[in-house]
């Protein structure tokens, strides 16, 4: 399931504001349904169909779900199509707004849970990307994007002078380190995990900070700080500006005299009668990226319901709505800033905020982002159990290294993702390692900034990683291993920290002494507690490793299974797998 595509031709015109390597395309399929049903695109634009006012008297009813800041635009704009009478083969359009954040819709879709809604329009087309990551989710499909507007930092007049705005330009590193030396300069930002506003800088944060000397330090450290001023969503991290320009209000240690906001954000803000001040923007010189505003039907939709669904989004493309959008501070075409909006916003010159949006990071950066947030602001306690069976010295193909090899130079990568208040352990696994036991401890799960011995608990499982050798004739213990792991990963739970126990195997279970698959989830899903979740996930690395097996195992805790082809891959997925767990639970 998951997504399907539009072809551009149908209704996309030139209002897209994002560049042209980012359209979405319609299914040739949701054409031939549309053209099958009579009528052409050029009919559906124009509403040529139309009876005159009769339309009203059977119209056609859309639910639309949107991002909060877009809502009263689209709110406004359904609201014209009515009073014009815009009609879809002969019959009204009348469009119903809701508003409800993006990550909230994402994650009921991706459970493949229906809504009563058969359009949305999220801030960011992350979210679509992330629903069809996961092939139970309902279908959506996107038809091109809306608006857009970009994302940079919004600071009150007096600290936006004391960094010489509008004048002086800083990369997004130079701005978050600004903040950073200045104790009187607090930045604030809305939760990564739910704002695609915070996602986005942060991913150009890290992306930015990885080109450097150290940078990987220096992300940690931004993110460290700046988790502790997010607020769960845009609208409330404006809420954390000063109140108004008093020396009581500025110096408050509440509130954020800087925020990560994007221009539509900052050009509400100012416009509000009852905001008590002004922001200014900063645009980065090394590129802002943007919320684009994708508009995707929702499940299956009826022929009328389809036809009426492009007709509203072509009429959101008309001068009269795009003004509209303008009007309430997005962009609506990419070939330039209006000026209006940039000026309300606070944007000045010279600052660059008519350059080009940036290009989307990739998802993979986008993940791996988020992995390290998750890992960064909630500390983990994760136990590493890693398959050392004979198979582990097969050659991967291409690199001229076994998997044991390629799998301990991922997992050192992985390592130096997580902060000295992050607890990390090691075991090993094959057949009979212990006695009889087809396990072995090398490296208790503890702080990986306590002093052991001579080094820390971070240069021990470096040294232990490093020193994973596979077992010659070792079978693959896989069952005994899993329970014992996670019965220690739950009996040491730690609060407030992200627990996880990750079982990385290139195979199947080969102890025929073990217990069963059935028993072994039994007694997972015995020992696994809501209150105190620690999910399982399993790795699979390689062809020999049973794909369904892991996930029906991992499933048992709440955890997933994950697959690579390669043992190289096995940082960004245990981040990704991290990312999804980590965000369960979440309404």
């Amino acid at each position: 399931m998951g997504r399907h595509s539009l072809p551009d031709q149908y209704g996309a015109g030139g209002s897209d504001p994002r560049p042209r390597a980012r359209r979405r395309t319609v299914a040739i399929a949701t054409v031939l349904v549309l053209t099958v049903a009579g009528g052409t695109a050029a009919a559906v634009r124009s509403g040529l169909l139309s009876f005159g006012s009769s339309c009203q008297d059977d119209p056609v009813r859309l639910r639309l779900t949107a991002s909060p800041d877009i809502a009263p635009a689209l709110t406004a704009a359904a609201q014209q199509a009515r009073d014009h009478n815009i009609t879809s083969d002969g019959r009204c359009l009348a469009v119903t707004v809701t508003a409800r954040d993006s990550y909230k819709v994402a994650g009921t879709l991706a459970a493949g849970k229906e809504t009563d809604a058969q359009l949305w329009v999220p801030d960011s087309d992350m979210w679509v990307d992330r629903i069809t990551a996961n092939n139970s989710a309902v279908d959506v499909t996107p038809a091109g994007a809306i608006a857009s507007t970009p994302i940079g930092v919004a600071m009150v007049p007096t600290a936006a002078k004391s960094l010489g705005w509008p004048k002086k330009t800083y990369s997004w590193i130079e701005l978050a380190g600004a903040t950073l030396q200045d104790d009187s300069l607090k930045l604030g930002a809305a939760d990564p995990a739910r704002s695609a506003t915070g996602l986005l800088a942060l991913t150009q944060l890290s992306t930015a900070a990885a080109k450097i000397k150290g940078g990987d330090t220096q992300a940690a450290a931004m993110m460290k700080t700046l988790s502790q001023r997010t607020s769960d969503s845009d609208s409330q991290v404006v809420d954390t500006l000063p109140r108004d320009s008093s020396g009581t209000e500025l110096g408050n240690p509440k509130r954020n005299q800087a925020l990560v906001l994007s221009e539509q954000a900052a050009y509400a803000y100012n416009s509000s009668a009852d905001s008590g001040g002004s922001v200014d923007m900063f645009y980065p010189k090394d590129g802002s990226p943007e919320l684009d505003y994708p508009y995707a039907m929702v499940g299956q939709l009826t022929t009328d319901q389809s036809r009426a669904a492009l007709r509203f989004m072509n009429y959101l493309r008309q001068p009269g709505q795009l003004r509209l959008l303008q009007k309430y501070g997005f962009r609506t075409s990419d070939e330039g800033a209006p000026a209006a909006v940039v000026a309300k916003a606070g944007g000045s010159s010279p600052q660059p905020y008519a350059e080009p949006a940036l290009q989307p990071a990739a998802d993979v950066a986008v993940q791996e982002a988020l992995g390290m947030w998750t890992i960064t602001v909630q500390s983990a306690r994760l136990t590493t159990v890693v398959d050392a069976s004979s198979s582990m010295s097969e050659p991967v193909p291409g690199t001229g290294q076994s998997r044991m090899d390629v799998t301990k130079g991922s997992l050192l990568q992985a390592l130096s993702t997580f902060t000295p208040e992050d607890e990390i352990g090691l075991w090993e696994f094959s057949t009979k390692l212990d006695g009889d036991k087809d396990y072995r401890v090398l490296v208790p799960t503890e702080r990986l900034g306590d002093q052991k011995g001579s080094g820390t608990q971070r240069e021990k499982l470096s040294a232990a990683f490093n020193g994973l050798e596979p077992v010659p004739n070792g079978a693959t213990g896989l069952y005994d291993t899993t329970l014992a792991a996670y019965k220690a990963a739950t009996s040491s739970y730690a609060k407030g920290k992200f627990n996880a126990l990750v079982v990385l195997t290139d195979g199947v279970n080969q102890d025929p002494g073990s217990i069963s698959r059935t028993t072994l989830i039994t007694q997972l899903q015995k020992l696994t507690n809501p209150e105190r979740p620690v999910p399982l996930i399993m790795i699979d690395v390689g062809p020999d490793a049973d794909r369904d097996e892991a996930k029906e195992i991992a499933e048992a805790t709440g955890g997933s299974g994950q697959s690579v082809s390669n043992p190289s891959q096995i940082q960004s997925v245990m981040l990704k797998a991290i990312v999804a767990a980590g965000s369960q639970g979440d309404d």
